[in-house]
């Protein structure tokens, strides 16, 4: 799964195409939620806001959890 950071803030890209700087992550919930508390903002080489904080939250509740 890929997360792209763009002018509009962090978004997921689906067709791993999109535009920007991005980081691919498992999908897995943990991955994710490591990746939320630092390993992502320095991935993306940005400051994730908490708009940003709250998209990636609401990606990580859709997950299913690890097997």
């Amino acid at each position: 799964m890929r997360i792209v950071c763009t002018p509009d803030g962090v978004r997921y890209d689906a067709t791993g195409k999109a535009e920007g700087r991005g980081a691919y992550l498992h999908d897995k919930k943990s991955c994710w939620e490591r990746a939320l508390r630092g390993s992502l903002a320095h991935a993306l080489k940005t400051e994730l806001t908490q708009a940003d904080r709250d998209y990636i939250a609401q990606i990580i509740s859709e997950l299913k959890d690890d097997e």
